[in-house]
Parts: C-alpha cells; structure tokens; sequence
C-alpha cells in the first residue's frame, strides 16, 4: 500500500470522532460508508493492544469502529455507523438495491457477521481457541458462506445487482480477511465470480482511499480529517 501523508489540522469539535484501526475488517465498513457519504469526522487510529482511554471513556467495550457524535452520542458497531452516514447522504443509493430489498440485504450481512465470522475466526485464529480446534473443519464450514455469494453473483456482477450496495461493502472486507489467510489456496478455488467481485473491491478507489496509512493517534496529536 502507497503511503501518502495526510494534511493535517487541529481538531475540530463540530465533526465525528472516529476511532478506527486500519486493518480491522469492521472498522473498514464504517469507513467506506463515511467515505462514501462524504461524512467528514476526526480520525484517531488506535493500536488495539495499548487502546486509549479517550476510547474506552465514551466506549468501555473497547472495540473499534467508534463513532462519538458532536451531541454526545456514541455509536459502537459498524454497520450502525454505516447506516447513521448513509442516512444523511446516500449518492451511491447504496440502501437500493436493484434487485431484493433492504431487508433482504441486512439479513445477508448477519449471515456474514454470524455463522461465517464464527467460522473465520477459528479459521484465522485457531491457537485463540484451543488446541482441539481444528481450523481446516471450519475453513470447510465457511466456504458454504462463500459458495452462498458465487451462486448470488453468477446472476449478476454485484451482490444485489449490476453495482455495489451496503450489503457488498459491509460483507467484502471479511472475505478479504478470510482469503488472505491462504490466499494461495482460495485462489485456486472454483469460485470465479467471487474472486473477480473481492479483486475489484480491493481495486476501488473507495477502497484503496480508505486504506490509506495514518499515524497512531496521541492525545495532543493534530487530528487528521476523514475522509482526507
């Protein structure tokens, strides 16, 4: 990834406090969907094993994406940030999909953020949950998931229809997570559409601005503005 410094200037208290750390697949979502309604907001990157206590003062779950409102308001999980920034601009109409409903979206994404982050995780992370845990009996698991999505896009290029909605974006950066955890296996699966659907995700401008590196944030420290 290309490093490209971010201009930057004091905070300002009339915008969003984003707490986010880059590679964090939830924090991703939050991001490209302020990205994508031109919220503007503060952006502090944290460093999930030393969080600040700014963070976990307004947060005490102490998870990322954090969204802390000009009015006092917290949000705490990703897809309410998503759907707080697309409610107030939504150019892209990524609440409309061409093809089922909103409905029909949100419940894709808790399958995504259910069964198959399960199995991801003990995937990815199989040390984290014991010996006994065996990763490849849940990489087996999971790949339902992704066989679910390449049936979905034989029938069209995006997920509910000819371009991206909220369910792609809020699904595309877990299955990032899950490829790259052997990517030169899931390369070699038969899943085609699926592949060439993340590959242009991944290849986005809106993608590649909101992966841009930020310095770890300090209290004290110029805030920078997102998007930038």
């Amino acid at each position: 990834m290309t490093e490209v410094p971010w201009s930057g200037r004091p905070a300002d208290r009339t915008l969003p406090v984003l707490y986010s750390f880059r590679r964090c697949p939830y924090a991703m979502r939050a991001r490209l969907a302020l990205a994508s309604s031109r919220q503007r907001c503060s952006l502090r990157e944290v460093v999930l094993r030393d969080k600040p206590a700014e963070m976990i003062a307004v947060s005490p779950k102490a998870t990322v994406p954090v969204l802390h409102l000009p009015d006092g308001q917290v949000l705490e999980q990703s897809l309410d940030i998503m759907r707080w920034a697309l409610a107030r601009h939504d150019p892209e109409q990524w609440l409309s999909p061409e093809i089922g409903t909103l409905a029909d979206m949100e419940a894709l994404i808790a399958d995504c953020d259910g069964d198959f982050k399960h199995h991801l995780d003990r995937y990815k992370y199989a040390p984290r949950y014991g010996p006994e845990t065996d990763p490849l009996h849940h990489r087996r698991a999971a790949e339902l998931f992704l066989t679910r999505l390449e049936t979905r896009l034989s029938q069209h290029p995006q997920l509910f229809g000819a371009r991206p909605h909220l369910a792609d974006f809020a699904v595309f950066p877990f299955i990032r997570q899950f490829a790259n955890t052997d990517r030169e296996w899931f390369d070699t699966q038969p899943l085609p559409r699926l592949q060439d659907w993340l590959a242009g995700h991944l290849n986005s401008d809106l993608f590649q601005g909101v992966m841009i590196k930020v310095p770890t944030w300090s209290p004290g420290d110029v805030e920078p503005t997102f998007p930038g």
